[in-house]
């Protein structure tokens, strides 16, 4: 097969907010090969993205991720893994060229998969898609009463674990932040599984994370996720010493395999999440699967957007029985939630798999793309280098 075709639809919701919430906008990206036709989503903001695709070169290290992608051959999973690495070479100094080629990854398994009539999870060499324990990604509450409800909400929706992320944790008191820990506990019971994600909110300030620590123990909180910047391994590390029941959790902001393997050796993570729309798609991810594998940390999922990004990112510890700990959109905007016309529900034990339909197996829905699409020219010097096109299915 031939890689013929890439075209990106920006879609956003009508009002975007300063919430923390990955799910207002979306970057939906089609490949067409084969008379086959895969979907990737783009994990980072969209505009830029279809600018690293279409930008005019700047040099031999700044070539649009387009140059690597466009007329070539797809026929076999070590294919991907040439493409990737002529985008890394050639759009090194392309910034956003992870972010953009992510999504063009995932449809190119999904391609891949169709075509083999084989799930993504079965190419990556896994022989069965075990069960996950889906957590509900939550935001934390203006107020602890707040966090209480959203806690008690998703237990009534069925979910086991919940994860609380970002509104005022650090911005106030340890006393105000203890009390939302508490307050997350209360609402998801004795044995709910609790997880917080702190955004990067301290920064580098261990001192300030650490007198967190105790009240994270309280609550038995499971893990302490991104408590400081993606790149702040040391602080990492000497926070990870001062743990004693939480393990610190990170790895969202890896935009490669490397970054993820430093902060498993150096930040000393139990957790590491990868965003397969982040990281440069399922490959890279799988390659940092099999290292948490070896060296005892536990792999897990990060998406918080469509259910298509959601069975992309199940897909490289598909095969993994003991990494059974997924992150799950729980309360995403209507356009993650309309994007798909088909979704990965929880089964009778709440859980949920990768699908084992060929490729991704999600369906996109074409009135929602339309209903959600976002008119877009790129032009310079009168050229136009980009506009947005028609979808169909």
């Amino acid at each position: 097969m031939q890689i013929d075709a890439v075209d990106f639809f920006y879609l956003s919701m009508p009002v975007v907010t300063l919430e923390a919430d990955g799910s207002q906008d979306a970057l939906l990206v089609r490949v067409s090969a084969g008379g086959f036709s895969g979907f990737g989503e783009c994990e980072a903001a969209p505009l830029p993205s279809i600018a690293a695709f279409v930008c005019p070169m700047s040099h031999g290290a700044c070539q649009p991720v387009s140059a690597s992608v466009l007329g070539r051959r797809l026929d076999s999973p070590a294919d991907i893994a040439a493409i990737a690495a002529d985008v890394a070479y050639n759009s090194m100094d392309v910034l956003q060229a992870a972010h953009t080629f992510s999504g063009i990854e995932m449809a190119l398994w999904d391609i891949l998969g169709q075509a083999r009539g084989e799930p993504v999870w079965k190419l990556l060499g896994y022989r069965a898609s075990y069960p996950k324990t889906p957590y509900a990604s939550l935001l934390f509450g203006d107020t602890p009463q707040q966090t209480l409800a959203r806690g008690r909400d998703a237990m009534r929706r069925g979910f086991r674990a919940a994860k609380f992320g970002w509104g005022p944790i650090g911005r106030g008191s340890v006393q105000q932040d203890a009390d939302h820990f508490v307050a997350a506990r209360e609402g998801l019971g004795a044995d709910g599984i609790l997880l917080v994600d702190v955004g990067q909110i301290f920064v580098d300030d261990v001192e300030r994370a650490a007198q967190r620590l105790d009240a994270l123990e309280l609550a038995r909180a499971v893990w302490l996720e991104e408590p400081f910047h993606a790149s702040a391994l040391e602080e990492y590390g000497a926070l990870a010493a001062r743990c004693q029941g939480v393990r610190l959790a990170g790895g969202e902001g890896a935009h490669n395999a490397a970054m993820a393997r430093h902060l498993i050796d150096y930040g000393r993570v139990g957790f590491v999440q990868i965003d397969c729309g982040r990281i440069g798609g399922i490959g890279p991810a799988k390659q940092v699967a099999d290292y948490a594998v070896a060296r005892g940390v536990t792999y897990v999922n990060h998406t918080f957007t469509s259910h298509l990004a959601l069975s992309a990112s199940m897909q490289p510890f598909a095969g993994l029985a003991d990494h059974a700990i997924c992150e799950f959109p729980a309360a995403p905007k209507a356009l993650a939630v309309e994007l798909t016309r088909n979704h990965l529900a929880p089964d009778a034990n709440g859980q949920v798999c990768a699908p084992d339909a060929p490729g991704l197996g999600m369906h996109i829905d074409a009135q929602a793309v339309r209903r959600y699409q976002v008119a877009v020219d790129i032009r310079v010097a009168g050229k136009t280098l980009y506009t947005s096109p028609v979808f169909s299915p």
